[in-house]
């Protein structure tokens, strides 16, 4: 019998990519997270939480190295100084978002039935999942609505898909995602520090959400938000990628029947992108004006996806 080998197979042949498929996704979910959700718990400076994202981004640089899923995803082509630029412009809009919660607070009290007797680690599970809630359905709608898939395209052009691609966004549309998740969350009285631990969750997760490192989660792919289910969002067929859009999980896809997932099917840059915009813009600055030109939207009737059953 032969058996052929995908030409971006990479051997598990080392304890370091041993430990890379199998303790990056805990050491980033519990270990990072945990890291953030104690300092913030202790009322550690918040510039404190900046080393744990420090830690976080270089951890998913080496772990692509090491595993990547597809080697070609490593290599530059031109957009790794735009994607920086777009991680640190949305990043700074997401810390900003957490300073100005007390002013917020200030302008419009809470009612006081935030749940502050939880134990903090539970407060932050709490926000975690309501705001996976909002951002899911801004996500699911910005597939349907024209005037927020202008903005939401920006993050739909990559053609490789690696940690950084997570926060490659519009700064627009992350200001919209990110205020469905944590508006109601902050009129109910949600604390600066459930807040801070809150967003440096949401960087881990588009980190290891879009990392290019194959790693595995076992039966836990099919409620956790990780690469393996996400790759199906970025599929550039129109309609063909309107599925698995939470954040922190699928549980809201499983309840609005936008869950899809096919263990056999292996993923390259033909299938990445858009095929109604083909040349989108790459470079920063035309990807802020496009969408408020008449040739930034794009088509959203169902194409074919050319690749066989995909168990959709």
């Amino acid at each position: 019998m032969t058996t052929t080998t995908p030409a971006n197979f990479t051997p598990l042949n080392t304890a370091a990519q041993t430990v890379v498929r199998y303790g990056y996704p805990p050491f980033m979910l519990i270990g990072l997270n945990g890291a953030a959700i104690a300092l913030a718990d202790i009322g550690s400076p918040k510039w404190s939480l900046l080393l744990v994202l420090a830690a976080a981004i270089g951890t998913s640089f080496v772990a692509e190295r090491l595993l990547p899923y597809h080697q070609q995803w490593n290599q530059d082509r031109d957009d790794s100084y735009r994607d920086r630029l777009h991680a640190f412009v949305n990043e700074t809009l997401i810390l900003l978002s957490v300073a100005a919660i007390p002013l917020l607070a200030a302008v419009v009290p809470a009612p006081g039935i935030w749940p502050s007797g939880l134990p903090f680690v539970v407060q932050v599970l709490i926000a975690i999942l309501a705001a996976d809630l909002g951002i899911t359905l801004v996500h699911l709608a910005s597939h349907k609505i024209g005037y927020l898939w202008r903005f939401h395209a920006v993050h739909h052009s990559v053609t490789r898909f690696y940690g950084l691609n997570g926060l490659m966004k519009h700064p627009l549309h992350q200001t919209v995602e990110m205020t469905a998740g944590v508006a109601p969350l902050i009129l109910v009285g949600l604390p600066v520090d459930v807040a801070a631990a809150l967003a440096t969750a949401t960087t881990i997760q588009l980190l290891l959400q879009h990392s290019n490192a194959d790693y595995r989660v076992g039966p836990a792919k099919y409620i956790l938000a990780l690469n393996e289910g996400h790759r199906f969002h970025h599929l550039k067929w129109a309609g063909i990628g309107d599925v698995n859009f939470g954040l922190f999980t699928l549980i809201w896809d499983h309840m609005l029947r936008t869950f899809s997932f096919d263990p056999d099917r292996r993923f390259d840059s033909t299938q990445l992108g858009m095929a109604a915009k083909p040349n989108y813009p790459t470079g920063y600055r035309a990807q802020l004006t496009y969408p408020f030109t008449r040739h930034g939207g794009c088509q959203f009737e169902t194409s074919h996806d050319p690749a066989p059953d995909t168990g959709r």
